[in-house]
């Protein structure tokens, strides 16, 4: 179906044009004639799928052919990425029509809350807010919002997970009772449920989510000790470098994150990091970097597995593989977007094998294990020969017991 066919105005076809937006996707086909007809939804759609065009895109097309100088939709997201990426795409969709919208998340100025508030007085079309940063507006009484027509949580379970349902809650007390409410969410989860049968109202239900990688996703692991990942991930990067290829690497921790690009640029590759310890305007660098081809590696924690859309992300490599297998589905699916076609790497250690089995179990495909490059086939079997000493247990306890044990041998001498 071609967005042509879903009643749109021209202006907001105009921007469609532009962005060169013409077949819609399977979720944005059965999503949008359910929000145009008014019903709550309750939509189930994996990452990278064109949730957010799915959303924004009836709500546009309705301020454009029914203009309001008032907030008619609030966006909750989980995270400030997800809400400048949001705000991003609107932006674009809208370019043709009169529509004002801002994005409210933390991590800012005074100038910039402040400008909030000015946006929220006055009446942005379409607001786009973390649940924290809401609430700080909320609390201080200028906020009004009885004008608005629809409510919608994107990343509905990230935001649970992340322990935002009592602010969730306390913001729908601010709203109509006469509204529109759209969730959309990655999985389908107990807490999702209860949060469902209590905000939403009779809502149609769409699942497209079946916790599998998008069919443009090429796939394949590699089997090795974990101290000789960082010899094959700087080996695999420099053979694609040539290619000027965005490729992403994923880390379990911020450490990890920092000491992996470390190694990666003394190695001479082109590597930036992201993970919750920059602030928000280096994080907004970094990314637009790697968006224009500046970064050619980006390491990154589980921060930029939702919510991140840089295009033409050609490879996703999982130095370390997360406990939640569905995390793993959410990191390689940002690449191949949007029907594109794209490669995941996974470098697995004897220690990850449980979780590489769950990853399989949940996406009910079978990961080809590839077969290592032969330098590193003599380093693992020089490891085999020459195994790595065991880190030697410690023969005291924690805190004070160590203190009074080591203060007695003193003594003594």
């Amino acid at each position: 179906m071609t967005f042509r066919e879903l009643n749109f105005c021209d202006a907001l076809l105009d921007g469609l044009d532009a962005m060169r937006f013409e077949e819609a996707t399977p979720i944005q086909e059965q999503a949008i004639p359910v929000i145009q007809s008014g019903k709550d939804l309750l939509a189930c759609a994996q990452t990278g799928t064109g949730k957010t065009a799915a959303f924004l895109l009836p709500v546009l097309n309705e301020l454009t052919v029914n203009p309001q100088t008032t907030v008619n939709t609030l966006v909750l997201v989980p995270t400030r990425e997800l809400a400048i990426q949001i705000d991003q795409a609107l932006e674009g969709f809208s370019y043709f029509t009169p529509i004002s919208s801002l994005a409210i998340y933390g991590g800012r100025d005074g100038d910039a809350f402040n400008q909030e508030k000015k946006a929220l007085q006055q009446g942005a079309n379409v607001i786009i807010a973390t649940p924290g940063r809401l609430i700080s507006h909320l609390n201080l009484g200028y906020v009004k919002f009885d004008s608005i027509k629809h409510l919608i949580l994107d990343e509905a379970d990230r935001m649970l997970d992340m322990g935002f349902v009592n602010d969730i809650k306390k913001i729908i007390t601010f709203l109509p009772k006469n509204r529109q409410t759209l969730m959309f969410s990655a999985t389908m989860s107990p807490k999702i449920k209860q949060l469902t049968h209590k905000i939403l109202n009779k809502p149609a239900s769409i699942s497209l989510a079946n916790s599998r990688p998008a069919e443009g996703i090429s796939q394949g692991a590699f089997k090795l000790p974990e101290h000789l990942k960082m010899n094959l991930l700087t080996y695999l990067l420099d053979v694609q470098k040539t290619q000027k290829e965005k490729m992403l690497v994923f880390a379990s921790t911020k450490v990890k994150v920092k000491q992996i690009r470390a190694d990666l640029s003394r190695s001479g590759l082109n590597a930036a990091e992201i993970h919750s310890d920059l602030e928000q305007d280096e994080r907004r660098e970094v990314l637009t970097k790697f968006h224009n081809g500046t970064v050619q590696v980006l390491v990154a924690t589980d921060i930029l597995a939702r919510g991140i859309d840089v295009k033409d992300i050609d490879l996703v490599i999982n130095y370390d593989l997360p406990s939640d297998p569905e995390d793993f589905v959410h990191r390689i699916g940002r690449t191949a977007r949007a029907e594109a076609k794209g490669s995941a790497l996974a470098l697995v250690s004897p220690k990850e094998k449980r979780y590489f089995q769950n990853i399989e179990r949940l996406i009910q495909m079978e990961i080809p294990i590839l077969p290592l490059p032969p330098f590193m086939v003599k380093l693992v079997e020089e490891d085999k020969k020459n195994p790595r000493p065991k880190p030697k247990s410690k023969k005291f306890g924690k805190g004070g017991s160590y203190k009074k044990k080591r203060g007695k041998k003193a003594s003594k001498g």
